[in-house]
């Protein structure tokens, strides 16, 4: 185990940061792919390199993983992986670090497939093609036990919602099979602080609005109203709040298509801020919570600017650009979107400035690389460590504080720091990997920390 510093300046020879100071810039190559990747699904590993899962049209329309490894794009395994053609990919990571992908699986009648990478194959997890009948938009996401599970539209109970998990064994039903009320499109499954799985549709029980359930460890329940939006929501995208509750990005039907967020508060579902805050049509919405400012960001292909890709985050105020708007070369498509440990946000999407390839973007500082000091002002030790660190600190006088976050972006411990040297215990830390985050005034740092 090594340690990755991350050190992002936000201020250069003597003035303030602004947003001109930042850009979006690409990660390695654009169009690195070999063929056209569609059903883009971008993630990060424990250890913070980015990940992209695509169906690979230079690969038969098979599945294919890569990942950047500080250079370059590299194949993981090997590519066009997949019994046949692979639709609706979608990647999560295992606690132990292992890309795991379900697709529908056109090379097992069109059923659910998950396979996940063992260090030098892809094999499968349980059977291929183990749900009742084809399966669309699946989605997976681990439980707090890191059990895999997989959300989708199942053929096998008239294209409603299932949910399923791996035992170890085999795949079982979480809950019954078909629970939602009518068709459930662009499913979307997460996890909530508490482990309890939650999914997000549109609804065709409800002409196609949107819905969320949540396993309430017997049966699946609506979390607030059912069909809860105006009209037809389209590109459902789940995630969880600042406060812990559901959140949902969508392309609304009521205000033409524009990009809409709703949050459940508890109790109702409320729009967060003004409904239709997109340019123009927002395709392709993708939803996530950063992990340090948590604050809602959303990426979509972006129709008001020539259906390029387009950031938005809310402030606490108002919906806002982050970096230009349409800021892709040329329309995108399948925008995928997830933030890096030390908590920049990347989006992966299929570039059709080069040739429908995959293309990933991160918005980063204009100064990264410009007479900037390249070692750390930070030395911690032991690590890995049982029960304490030490944190030894140089060249910084300033009063502040420090923290460490788990992979989720979740604040754990936070600290003062009142010298250069500061000792952090983590014995109430389960095992796993964690992050030291230090801001300063002219940067925030962020170091590793194995937790054994």
């Amino acid at each position: 185990m090594f340690l990755y510093p991350v050190v992002l300046y936000a201020q250069q020879n003597g003035y303030k940061s602004s947003p001109l100071d930042y850009a979006w810039k690409n990660v390695g190559n654009a169009g690195f792919s070999a063929g056209e990747a569609d059903f883009t699904s971008l993630a990060f590993s424990p250890s913070g390199e980015p990940y992209v899962a695509y169906q690979d049209y230079g690969n038969s329309g098979k599945a294919t993983v890569m990942k950047f490894d500080g250079n370059s794009w590299v194949n993981v395994g090997n590519a066009g992986f997949s019994a046949g053609e692979a639709k609706y990919t979608s990647l999560a990571f295992s606690s132990s670090g292992q890309p795991y992908v379900a697709y529908k699986d056109d090379g097992n009648s069109e059923k659910a497939t998950v396979m996940k990478f063992n260090g030098t194959n892809w094999v499968n997890v349980g059977n291929a093609g183990f749900s009742a009948g084809g399966a669309l938009f699946t989605s997976l996401a681990f439980s707090t036990s890191g059990q895999p599970y997989v959300a989708y539209s199942d053929g096998g109970n008239s294209y409603s919602a299932t949910v399923m998990k791996f035992n170890g064994t085999n795949w079982v039903n979480v809950g019954n099979a078909g629970f939602s009320a009518g068709i459930a499109d662009y499913t979307s499954l997460a996890f909530n602080l508490s482990g309890q799985p939650y999914v997000a549709y549109s609804d065709g029980g409800i002409s196609y609005s949107a819905t969320v359930m949540k396993f309430d460890g017997t049966n699946w329940v609506n979390a607030g109203t059912a069909g809860f939006s105006v009209k037809e929501a389209n590109w459902t995208s789940l995630c969880f709040s600042p406060s812990g509750e559901p959140s949902v990005a969508y392309s609304d039907g009521a205000n033409s298509y524009k990009a809409t967020v709703m949050e459940f508060d508890g109790t109702d579902w409320v729009v967060v801020e003004n409904e239709g805050f997109s340019a123009g049509e927002a395709d392709f919405t993708s939803i996530a919570l950063s992990p340090f400012g948590s604050q809602t960001y959303v990426v979509y292909d972006d129709c008001g600017n020539s259906c390029k890709a387009s950031v938005m985050k809310f402030d606490g105020d108002k919906w806002v650009y982050v970096g230009s708007q349409g800021f892709s070369v040329a329309t995108v498509q399948y925008t995928s979107l997830a933030f890096s440990p030390s908590g920049q946000p990347y989006v992966a999407y299929t570039d059709f400035g080069n040739g429908g390839k995959e293309t990933v973007m991160k918005y980063d500082s204009v100064f990264v690389g410009i007479n900037e000091p390249q070692e750390s002002r930070l030395s911690l030790y032991p690590n890995p460590a049982t029960d304490k660190i030490t944190v030894e600190i140089s060249g910084v006088t300033e009063e502040n504080n420090l923290a460490i976050v788990n992979i989720e972006g979740q604040e754990l411990i936070r600290q003062k720091i009142t010298g250069r040297t500061i000792q952090i215990d983590i014995r109430s830390l389960p095992p796993g990997i964690y992050f030291l985050k230090i801001t300063w005034e002219r940067m925030v740092q962020v170091e590793k920390i194995i937790k054994e």
